[in-house]
This record gives C-alpha cells, structure tokens and sequence, in this order.
C-alpha cells in the first residue's frame, strides 16, 4: 500500500500553488484547502495518476474527512462552502464530474489498484486507511457479537434487578439496559440528557459485581471533562448500601489515558491487539464524540471475554474528527446470528422489553428537562418541523424570536436576552467581589450564549464583543477591565487545553473570584470548588458565548440559541438538538422560522460504509 504522505502545512500552500486544472479552480473558490491539494498532487506523482477527475475525487475525499466523512460519496459530494464573513459560496457553476463517469475514472485508475491508497466501493471513496479501519470495527463487533454469550446466574440477576428497580416507577428500560449489558459481549445506552444513562450505568456496574466482585472496570471518555464528570457522577449515585459499596467510586480516564501513549507514535498506543486491556469491562461514555480512529484502536485493545459498553446520545453532534461510529452502529444491521438466546435470557431476568439489534437499549423518559424542552428535542430528532415551530411559538418554557436582523451592530427584538445576559453577568460579578464562589459559579451556570458559528455576524467572536458592549453601556464591567486588566473579579472562564496537573480539562468552565483580595480562578468539581492561581493557567480564555460543539455535554438552567441563516451548511439537525437540549427549564431560540425548518429538516451527512453490504470486495 502507498503511504499517505505527511505534509507540513508549508508543503501543503507549495503544491497547492502549483496546482493547474480542476485542483486549482476548486482551490481557488474555496472548495479545497492546500493541504486536500497537495495530498491529491503527491497521491498522483506517487502513483502515476494523471487524470484531472481522479485527482480531484482524492482531494475532496480529504477534504471530506476534515469535515467528518469516513468516505466521499460520489453521488452526493457537498458542494457548500462557507466564505468571508461566513457567506455560503456558489459552487455550482464549478465542474462537478457526473457521479457515473467518475467512479467509472477511479475504477480505472492504478490509485484503486489492490495495494493502491485509494479504495473504492459502490460509489464510495475511501483514503486505504479509513476502510480498513470501518472493516477492522464492524469485523471486531460482529465476532463479539456471535461469539458465545457471557456465563451469568440468572437468577442472581434478576435478583439484582428486582433489588435495584423495585421502585413502581422504575424505569423498564434502564432495567433493560442493565440486563442486556450483562449478557451480552457488546451493549449500546442510548438516550439524550437527562434520560438517566450515567444512572444505568451505576446500576449496571452494581449489577456485574455482584455477578463476580473481582470484576476489573475502566471507566472512559474522549475527553477528560467527560471523563472527570462520569466518575463524579457514577460516586454521587444513590444506592443500596452494599450496592454502593460494591460500585465504590470508580475513577474515569479519558481513552488515550486508558490505551497508554507511545512515544513513537501519535496514532498507536501502548495497548493494542498484541498487549490487550487488562480489564473485564470497560464503560464509554458520550461515544458520540468517539472518531472512527479512536474506536479501531480501542477496540483492538479490548479483550475478547470483556464486556464493552457504549454510552452515548446518537441524535447529538458527532466527533468534530470523521467518523459517527455510535450513529452507525445505533442504525445498523444486527451484526451477529439474532436475539433469540438473548430474548429468552431476559424474560428470566424478568424484562419486558427488548432491545433493537447489536444489544442498542434507548432510554427515553426525561428526568431534567422540562416537558416543553422534551416535546421540542422529540420534534426535532423525528425530523418534524411543523411540530418544532408549533412547541417554539406556543410552548411556555420557549421563547421563539423570529425576524431578528443579527447582522446589525444593534438587532432589535433582543431585549429581554441582552436584560438576561447583563443581569446574569453582574450577580456572578457581585458574588465573585464578595468571594462567594458557589454562588458564583452557580449564577454563571444559568445562562450559556450559544451560536454555530466561530465567527462573522453569527458567530461566538461577534456576540462576545456584542456581550461586552451591553456590559460597558450598563456599567458592569469592572473597571479593572475598563482599563484592560486581563483578570478580574467575576470574569468567566473557559478552560481550551487539558491540565490534568491541575486537575483541569478542555472545556470546563470558571470564574475568577477576589479571596480578601487576591483573585483566584474557581472551577466546580463533584461538588466541590477547586481553587487555582491565575498565574498557572495557561490555557483559558473569556467566555461570554460558546459554540455549540464546545457546549456538548454540558447542562444549564436556559440556553439562547442564535441560528444563522437557512443556507448556513453547519445549520442541521444534531446542532439544533443540541443546542437545545443544554438547556433544563429555558430555551430562547432566535433566528427565522426557515432556519428552524432547515435545521431540522436537514440531518448531518457523513458518508461512511459500516452498514453498507456489497457483493463485490472494495478495490
């Protein structure tokens, strides 16, 4: 096989320079970055491949894997791109190769030849080394899924079932989980917030220890604020005494930490199909932010009589690198010999229902959100628009601002936002100059900016000027920051780089607060406040909004959602579920009710072949 090349961001503006033809015209509209150029222009050299068509299938598959894709569909290449300001861009007048003639170049070209570094399948494009990592994944599932179940006494389970769930408001489905869990290789814990997964899974940990107590468990997430906030959760659960006691409190480590780093090598670990995990299940948690890469290298790890149990919500916004392994593997074919052994193994564990194929239990009762939010995440998610707009213009709990021009310095109609923001913002300042950190923190939680953007009219650099703005002309703003201090009392903190020596993670929030007058940065952690020197805090920044990817996995009182326009390619299904479901008792969504109906209407498109079945091996 042809190595990809390892291209400085140097090399990458020097061949896209070079570029002439279909490279260069689509490079020069913005459709391709010099680096999707220069990866196409050495693949060609390397190869022998001259064909302007092929060259440019190369270089969009590139480009689709900085956008998610695993694989470039050759029937349904996106054509948007955004440009100044975060304008969408008018590529259609480009010359799009027709989909048939395309794929019938590539099937002739020497870049698909076996050893080649392309593979193509049915339309599908892929970089060698994603398909064999898609391949390696589903291979890796489906022999845990047809291999012989876990030994379990039933009756010790259903036990423990009937022992945890004996509330008559138990949740059937969480027994569900559990049960399913524990009898099988490999189970999925689907749900969106506040559907009770990290309680499943305390639940389900209690479950397997009492099973065998000796049970090695691993607790792991993609990031290391996921990871802190699973192991924090998992010990404040309530549970039978001699429960709790069997659970402990387990800690969570991100799942680089838990394959162990290689010096030799930023994409292999320590851990792999030659030296297994020592542990006999390992939990993962917010699996939806796992990449394709990271999920390959992980399961490599596994060992084959360890359970693997996948936590996550599938309708939310996928890994920010390509892959939605958690969205494939949720919407995917049974990958083992059917549930009948299963079946039978749960009415003994005294289960009702039954879980849909690969072992995937969602949960769907809401325990945080209030009614009207459930009712518009559940209109969101089924794709229904009309029902969207319905609960936005009527529900009590939403505030739909429609008709808001947010490319004015100052848009009309945002009162009550900017009332909400600056009054937000000036009792976190009074309690942080009080040094009341709880309260801070607590103030600083009830209300989160939130924008699909980074930048432009939409953006989170726009409205975090536009936040400061309101605060000056109000005179909120402390005059340490008047004078252009970069701390000061009430400052809100976002954390951007993992410090585990300070016991702090990407995306954690924080205020700074004045201790009898010395500022300190205050962070909330499972109930406690960690105290830190600003001076040893590198890596953090103010935070007035955020985007929405940086909010995932994060909860607040009311959240207000600033939409770009119907055309924006970032506006879609999972962004706007998202989005509002950060939110426990408020939503305000501004923007107009074109942008709601095609944010709902239009789900991310990330190519990917897991589930695809052909007859034909992939060239």
């Amino acid at each position: 096989m042809t190595p990809l090349p390892d291209l400085a961001a140097e090399d990458g503006v020097r061949f896209a320079v070079r570029a002439t033809g279909l490279l260069a015209e689509f490079g020069s509209r913005g459709v391709l970055e010099p680096a999707d150029i220069a990866v196409a222009r050495r693949l060609g050299r390397l190869g022998g491949e001259t064909d302007e068509p092929v060259l440019l299938a190369a270089a969009l598959t590139v480009r689709a894997l900085r956008a998610g894709s695993v694989c470039l569909d050759l029937a349904d290449v996106d054509r948007r791109v955004l440009g100044e300001d975060d304008a969408l861009v008018d590529t259609d007048d480009l010359a799009w190769p027709e989909p048939g003639a395309w794929e019938a170049a590539l099937a002739a070209s020497p870049l698909t030849n076996p050893g080649g570094p392309l593979r193509l399948d049915d339309g599908l494009l892929w970089l060698d080394r994603y398909r064999r990592q898609e391949d390696q994944v589903r291979d890796d599932l489906t022999a845990r899924a047809v291999a012989p179940p876990p030994v379990v006494d039933r009756s010790r389970l259903r036990a423990a079932l009937n022992r945890l769930f004996h509330d008559v408001d138990a949740d059937d489905r969480q027994r569900l989980a559990c049960a399913v869990a524990t009898l099988r290789w490999t189970a999925v814990v689907a749900g969106g917030p506040g559907t009770g997964k990290t309680t499943t899974v305390a639940r389900l940990l209690a479950v397997l220890r009492d099973q065998d107590p000796g049970l090695r468990i691993a607790l792991a997430a993609p990031t290391g604020k996921a990871a802190a906030r699973l192991g924090e959760a998992i010990g404040e659960e309530r549970l039978p005494a001699a429960d709790r006691e069997r659970v402990g409190t387990p800690e969570a480590s991100t799942i680089h930490r838990l394959l162990g780093s290689r010096p030799d090598s930023s994409s292999r670990f320590r851990h792999d199909r030659t030296r297994r995990l020592p542990f006999d299940v390992v939990v993962v948690d917010e699996t939806s932010m796992v990449s394709l890469t990271l999920m390959a290298r992980l399961l490599e790890a596994v060992r084959d009589d360890a359970r693997v149990v996948f936590v996550g919500d599938p309708d939310q916004l996928a890994s920010v690198e390509a892959g939605a392994v958690l969205g494939d593997l949720v919407s995917a074919p049974d990958l083992g010999s059917g549930d009948a052994p299963l079946d039978a193994a749960l009415d003994e564990a005294g289960c009702t229902a039954r879980s849909a194929a690969n072992g995937v239990v969602r949960l769907d009762r809401n325990y945080r959100n209030n009614a009207d939010i459930a009712a518009l995440a559940a209109a969101i998610r089924a794709g229904d628009a009309d029902a969207a707009l319905e609960c936005l213009r009527t529900a009590p709990s939403l505030d739909f601002v429609e008709s808001v021009d947010l490319t004015q310095r100052e848009p009309a109609g945002l009162a009550a936002m900017r009332e909400e923001v600056v009054a937000g913002t000036r009792e976190v300042s009074e309690a942080a100059r009080r040094g009341e950190a709880e309260t801070a923190l607590e103030r600083a939680e009830e209300h989160r900016l939130l924008c699909a953007h980074r930048r432009g009219s939409y953006g989170v650099s726009r409205w975090a000027h536009q936040v400061e703005r309101w605060l000056a002309e109000d005179g909120g703003i402390d005059a340490d920051l008047e004078a252009g201090a970069e701390w000061w009392p009430g400052r809100p903190l976002l954390v951007t780089r993992n410090d585990p020596d300070a016991g702090l993670y990407n995306g954690d929030t924080g205020v700074a607060v004045d201790r009898g007058g010395r500022l300190v940065a205050v962070f909330s952690r499972g109930g406690r406040v960690l105290d830190r020197a600003p001076a040893l805090l590198g890596s953090v920044e103010t935070v007035h909004a955020m985007t929405v990817h940086r909010a995932q996995g994060s909860q607040y009182a009311h959240v207000s959602v600033l939409l770009p326009p119907p055309e924006s390619p970032l506006l879609t299904r999972e962004l706007l579920y998202t989005a509002v479901t950060r939110a426990r008792t408020r939503v305000r969504v501004v923007g107009s009710a074109e942008a709601v109906r095609a944010a709902v209407e239009h789900p991310v498109s990330r190519a990917s072949g897991f589930a695809r079945r052909t007859g034909a091996p992939a060239r």
